[in-house]
């Protein structure tokens, strides 16, 4: 797209400059279209599961329920508590909001369809993803209510507790791929498992880790059964209580931003992204985008049917499987890894 905008005349430093603008302006939109769609076939796949229609009347089958919420929540009044801090308090959704965005920066949707392909981009990945807590957390104190200030305590603990598990994991895909950026780690998985599979999950010492990576992925956006910081039955709805209006459904369409960011980052890290589930000629006659796609929301169905079937952990639960179960597991895991590329002379 730069050497299009340079071929009209403008110097590279504009071209280049233009062309980033236009490539971020059409990743936030795809975004957001795949946030509405999302919230919409999480609300399905729950109904079936649940044996109830789900959204059927605005628009056909219900496809525009999501635009007539968002519509419905931009008309509301915006109420602020009169003891909250109305400075933060307003901030709070913002930056939760930007920073979901913000990562979808690096995230490769196929061979050289991304906004900027970094070097370090899982490290920008981990990077703005920390940031999020600070949303949470300044919206709980804020709100000056001890039930969403509850619920910010949780959530810091909570996803300070699983990035740790989550960034020895990703030592783990790191080791054997040899670089940090995305689509060289995609790159990576072609033909990995025995010359014929697209996908690091096939080796025996990278699945536990995708499980795990998967299992934290609920944690890190508070999805169930890891719901803590909205547990209604003792923190009514957790850090999102005093918010009403535009300032709720920009930490509504955060959440399903992150939900949708992790789904891709499993693809991305695991499961061959933008490749063919196999290394064959005739797949990749199919679109890259379409098969990122396509796995990305296999994992958002996986997660809205973990939603619909297990029940919420309790706490000490929660805590104690992250630091207990998840830390030394990925641990010993970085180790074995590290000492199996050795022995095999991967690094040679």
């Amino acid at each position: 797209m730069t050497a299009f905008f340079q071929s009209l005349g403008l110097s590279y430093e504009w071209a280049w400059t233009v062309a980033t603008l236009i490539g971020i302006i059409v990743i936030s939109l795809l975004v957001m279209f795949s946030v509405a769609m999302v919230i919409y076939v999480d609300r399905k796949v729950l109904g079936a599961i649940m044996m109830r229609r789900g959204p059927n009347v605005v628009g056909p089958f219900g496809l525009l329920q999501s635009f007539a919420d968002g519509l419905k929540v931009f008309l509301q009044e915006t109420i602020i508590p009169s003891a909250a801090n109305k400075g933060i308090f307003l901030i709070a959704p913002i930056i939760t909001f930007t920073v979901a965005l913000a990562a979808w920066a690096v995230i490769p949707f196929d061979a050289g369809v991304v906004v900027s392909d970094i070097n370090v981009g899982l490290l920008y990945i981990l990077a703005i993803s920390s940031m999020g807590v600070y949303g949470v957390v300044m919206s709980g104190w804020a709100s000056n209510s001890k039930y969403p200030f509850f619920s910010a305590m949780r959530a810091s603990a909570q996803m300070i507790s699983y990035e740790v598990s989550i960034g020895f994991v990703l030592v783990c895909v790191v080791l054997f791929a040899g670089t940090f950026n995305l689509s060289g780690i995609v790159n990576a998985q072609q033909g990995f498992g025995l010359g014929l599979i697209n996908a690091y999950v096939v080796h025996p010492l990278l699945f536990p880790m995708w499980v795990v990576f998967f299992i934290s992925s609920l944690a890190e956006t508070a999805r169930a059964p890891f719901d803590l910081t909205e547990a209604e039955s003792e923190l009514v709805a957790g850090y999102q209580t005093e918010y009403s209006s535009m300032s709720f459904a920009l930490f509504w369409l955060g959440e399903y931003a992150n939900i949708l960011l992790m789904c891709s980052l499993n693809t991305l890290l695991f499961w061959g992204g933008w490749l063919p589930p196999i290394d064959w000629a005739p797949l990749y006659m199919v679109p890259g985008i379409i098969w990122f796609l396509l796995k990305t929301f296999m994992f958002f169905f996986m997660f809205s049917w973990i939603w619909a079937t297990v029940p919420r952990y309790r706490y000490d639960q929660l805590m104690r499987l992250g630091w207990k179960v998840f830390l030394p597991m990925s641990l010993l895991f970085v180790a074995a890894t590290s000492g199996y590329l050795m022995a095999t002379g991967h690094f040679a």
